[in-house]
């Protein structure tokens, strides 16, 4: 049941319109999902397609199972079709530093990471520790190797990074308008002056992201709200706080059914019906953009990009070779340089940073800043762990890799998938070396085993294995 209040504010400011608005409630959410492009082979086995996303080369429509063969391996992502077009606005390119300021679960960072191709540096971002934890699982899942997941708030990460990023995307706290129709529990946090609160976060949350943002950056801004006073009203603020910054027309195809922005509803007094004479009326936020239940398949959105005066590099004199780095021992050098060449074709390093966490390693992205004192949850790929007199490849790495970089693979059909997922060691009489052997299916990576006499050890992460029901 959605409040009185709610549809009293909406029939005043949408008319005619308020009546199909009103009718979208009642019909069901539509669910899709993206292919990830940076997986090895991404023809899906098992994820059915109904009808492709009206904008974006990634997005279809159709449902996820979670225990599939498609998502265990990360080559599809389940993620509502209107807020797909937020990646899609922000569109970073390869080797620009990325910032997702409250990414999780990891939908937005994932399709950054799409357009990015392993290339840059993108930093996920969530304040809460628990949220954190699993939008780094979902970074690790697509097989993303150059994102480092932090948990600070706003104000904390600016204080480290200033002036660092070529471009910022904040799906901001909302309201969540836009999503009671998926989200029912939505509904009931919702009161008259929830908007203007969140409104209040908002404008505390930009205050600190315009901070590192360089010189020439573009900043996305984006809510799951319908409210004026998180949308418009917001943009209003940020232009005439920040006056360096100008607002880009998003692209809007004909066949997306995208909106305009309303920009008479950035003025609060015509929101409110108080009065309509003083109406703000800057043709320039309609180059903004609203996503509307009742227009398209999807559910509700608004997104603006804008770009911030003047042009510079980013703020290099953050960036160290080496963060918190703890040279590798001698024992240690001579146990990777072991399992690299037992395991992998020709492994690079390049221009990345071997980095320990403990006994840990990572591969961190290229640029990497100091993180000295700072909560990282991943930085950037996980290749492993040291243990006596041996290493340990990470999950990480097998989701990461491509079947044709290693030296042992084993393709698995439908009964050697089941008994994987279970924990189950698999026999097998292919003939294989004593080592680790890379375990794929549908051509991509699914995790590790160890061939011993006759039979595959599984190193499939207990957290993660489950029944395959028939």
């Amino acid at each position: 049941m959605l409040p009185l209040e709610f549809k009293n504010k909406y029939q005043r400011l949408l008319g005619i319109e308020f009546e199909a608005f009103l009718e979208s409630f009642e019909k069901p959410a539509k669910k899709a999902y993206r292919i990830n492009p940076l997986k090895a082979q991404t023809i899906l086995r098992d994820t059915p397609k109904e009808g492709q996303v009206p904008y974006g080369q990634w997005g279809y429509f159709g449902l996820v199972d979670g225990h599939s063969i498609d998502h265990v391996t990360g080559l599809v992502y389940s993620q509502e079709p209107s807020a797909q077009f937020v990646g899609e606005v922000s569109h970073p390119e390869p080797g620009e530093r990325v910032l997702d300021l409250a990414a999780a679960p990891g939908g937005k960072s994932t399709h950054l990471a799409s357009f990015m191709q392993q290339k840059g540096l993108l930093w996920s971002n969530e304040i809460f520790l628990n949220r954190a934890k699993v939008l780094s699982e979902n970074i690790e899942r697509m097989g993303i190797k150059n994102a480092i997941v932090s948990s600070h708030t706003p104000a904390e990460l600016s204080a480290k990074l200033p002036l660092f990023f070529d471009k910022i995307l904040l799906d901001a706290p909302c309201s969540g308008e836009g999503m009671f129709r998926k989200d029912k529990d939505a509904i009931g946090y919702w009161h008259e002056n929830y908007p203007e609160e969140n409104a209040t976060r908002q404008r505390e949350i930009i205050s600190e992201a315009v901070k590192m943002l360089r010189p020439g950056g573009q900043f996305v801004y984006s809510t799951c709200t319908f409210a004026p006073e998180e949308d418009e009203q917001i943009i209003r603020w940020l232009m005439s706080t920040y006056p360096e910054f100008d607002l880009v027309s998003i692209e809007k195809p004909e066949m997306s059914h995208i909106s305009d922005a309303r920009p008479e509803w950035a003025d609060a007094q015509f929101v409110n019906g108080a009065t309509k004479s003083e109406s703000f009326n800057q043709d320039e936020l309609k180059g903004a953009a609203r996503l509307w239940p009742h227009k398209l398949d999807g559910e509700g959105h608004f997104v603006a990009k804008l770009v911030k005066a003047g042009n510079s590099e980013p703020n290099l004199d953050l960036a160290t070779k080496s963060p918190e780095r703890k040279p590798l021992s001698r024992d240690q050098q001579r146990i990777l340089k072991a399992f690299l060449e037992d395991t992998f074709i020709d492994f690079t390093q390049g221009d990345q940073d071997y980095v320990l966490f403990g006994e840990r390693l990572y591969l961190s992205p290229v640029g990497t800043p100091d993180i000295t004192g700072m909560k990282i949850l991943r930085l950037g790929l996980e290749l492993g762990t040291f243990k006596k007199n041996r290493f340990e490849p990470a999950h990480a790495l097998a989701l990461s890799a491509h079947p044709d970089e290693l030296l042992q693979t084993y393709v698995m059909g439908e009964e050697d998938w089941q008994k994987f997922v279970h924990g189950d060691v698999i026999q097998t009489t292919i003939e294989l070396k004593k080592g680790w052997v890379l375990m794929v299916a549908n051509g991509n990576g699914a995790g590790w085993g160890r061939y011993v006499n006759g039979q595959i050890k599984n190193f499939f992460p207990k957290g993660l294995r489950f029944v395959v029901k028939n």
